[in-house]
């Protein structure tokens, strides 16, 4: 991101003109190709229950993808921090405190999950 270039107006809501890239954005290929794997264990298992799979076996495909999508979730998270964040928390203390937050709760959401 070129750092001498003003803020987007819109940044902290993503709204309006043109929007920086996201701290995923330098590994959106890897996110991707990650996504894509787990989107094909996620028709496997269906495809095992309209097979009759053994209940065991499903579940353990189930835990595979589960893990797989929080790993993807980490990744999310660490970059947000190590991008947006920081970006924030540059601009000004509120801004960084709201980013702070926001992140905070999404961590929340998925601690939940």
């Amino acid at each position: 991101m070129d750092e001498t270039a003003p803020a987007a107006a819109g940044d902290a809501t993503h709204g309006g003109g043109h929007l920086p890239p996201h701290g995923y954005t330098p590994a959106k290929d890897e996110y991707l190709k990650r996504l894509r794997r787990i989107e094909g264990q996620v028709r496997g298992i269906a495809r095992m229950v309209d097979e009759d799979t053994y209940c065991i076996d499903v579940l353990t495909q189930i835990s595979a993808v589960t893990k797989a999508l929080q790993a993807v979730s980490i990744g999310l998270v660490e970059d947000h921090l190590a991008h947006c964040v920081v970006d924030a928390a540059r601009q000004s203390p509120e801004a960084g405190a709201a980013k702070v937050r926001e992140a905070s709760d999404a961590i929340a959401r998925l601690v939940r999950s």
